[in-house]
């Protein structure tokens, strides 16, 4: 499904000049006030909005973080972080801190119901960080921010970017409450329904998923899934990831045609009887939430003064738990790009990663929800062959944790 969503051609602004005056800070009480430009304006202060600032914080560019939202979410979405991740976060101060509040996982496991198909080990992996860390996003973001906080910067919030005009100087950013801010660039980290990716007229293809999902944060009664494990379950009627939590909790997502828009605890325990019968109770809920999955990829990830990174740039299946962890080393390579003036490195690198991670992860889901008897035999008796190869499991491993890019 092409979205392409045209906002025709980019406006001319001055620069420099063009910028009001900030607001009075008393207008939106705790906000600190807006410079008049700066050098970066990060639009988006998720996981990788705030990479980018810490990335450009090292190098000592200017910059500003804005984002929409008063405060950060409360909720877990994204809770793995893989082994590149945890690399390329090594060297701006925060790695060792997600893994102190996090929980090492050693196996990912695909099953149909309770037979497991194929098992892909983590230990072997060619990485200081042989495993894959499971960790809320909140908590990631929280780790992120303080350190961003320990290095003397702040997310401005709430900051709404209405509108992004460019020219060859600069871009002009125009906020809901009628402020201005220049900048030399502009990165559009503000999620799927980017507002900085339509501005700049750029395209997001590729197709969404038929069916809904289900996700939750629960407490499980059982003995068939590991707290050491990430297991993808295969089913006619949808996939569903099992993953463990650090406070004990487990994540669910499961792909349903009835995932209704507010899901109960019976809707949660419906899908794990039909996946993994007689295996799980659920105990409690910390939250529930229901979305569409999306396989998209921005045409391009750069248009003159403005750049994508994150989600705004790609989407994915939660097959593999690898949107977060790309969006993040989008950050990383992008803040270099930015500090050692090669831009024009950015698209070429990164594309083609998004489209690789898109392609895996679509793979993954369209193989678990296979309906045909015939396809689902051939599936399960074809994936514990493969299992047997060493080579073949460490090929998976190394694709799993984003290292053979």
């Amino acid at each position: 499904m092409k979205d392409p969503r045209p906002a025709g051609p980019p406006a001319e602004t001055a620069t420099g000049t063009a910028a009001k005056a900030p607001v009075a800070k008393d207008t939106i009480p705790g906000r600190p006030p807006l410079p008049a430009s700066t050098h970066v304006a990060i639009v988006g202060a998720g996981p990788t909005g705030l990479t980018l600032a810490l990335q450009l914080a090292r190098a000592g560019v200017d910059f500003v973080v804005l984002d929409r939202e008063l405060a950060g979410h409360n909720c877990s979405r994204a809770t793995a972080i893989h082994a590149r991740t945890l690399e390329v976060l090594q060297p701006l101060g925060v790695t060792e801190e997600l893994i102190a509040r996090g929980l090492r996982v050693d196996n990912f496991v695909i099953r149909d119901g309770r037979r497991r198909l194929l098992e892909v080990p983590l230990a072997d992996l060619p990485t200081e960080y042989p495993f894959m860390l499971m960790i809320p996003q909140h908590e990631t973001e929280d780790v992120l921010s303080a350190r961003l906080a320990a290095l003397g910067h702040t997310v401005r919030r709430p900051c709404e970017v209405t509108g992004v005009n460019q020219n060859q100087e600069g871009a002009t950013l125009t906020l809901a409450d009628g402020e201005t801010l220049h900048a030399r660039y502009v990165v559009g980290a503000d999620g799927m329904q980017s507002r900085v990716r339509t501005q700049a007229g750029i395209g997001f293809s590729g197709d969404s998923y038929s069916q809904k999902f289900i996700l939750a944060d629960v407490t499980l009664d059982t003995l068939a899934v590991s707290h050491h494990e990430l297991n993808l379950f295969f089913a006619s009627s949808g996939m569903t990831v099992v993953a463990p939590l650090p406070s004990g909790h487990f994540r669910i997502a499961g792909s349903s045609d009835r995932a209704p828009e507010e899901p109960t605890i019976d809707d949660i325990q419906a899908l794990l009887d039909e996946r993994l019968p007689d295996a799980a109770r659920v105990l409690t809920t910390r939250w529930t939430s229901r979305f569409r999955v999306h396989s998209l990829v921005a045409d391009r990830y750069r248009e003159n003064r403005i750049l994508l990174a994150g989600d705004a740039a790609h989407v994915h299946s939660p097959a593999g738990g690898q949107g977060m962890n790309t969006g993040i080393q989008d950050a990383c390579l992008l803040g270099r790009c930015l500090a050692d003036n090669a831009l024009s490195a950015y698209n070429g690198l990164r594309r083609p990663v998004a489209l690789r991670v898109a392609a895996f992860t679509d793979r993954l889901t369209r193989m678990a929800t296979l309906r045909t008897t015939p396809g689902r035999g051939i599936r399960n008796g074809v994936l514990p062959v493969l299992g047997r190869s060493a080579a073949l499991r460490r090929r998976a491993a190394r694709e799993l944790a984003e290292l053979a890019y």
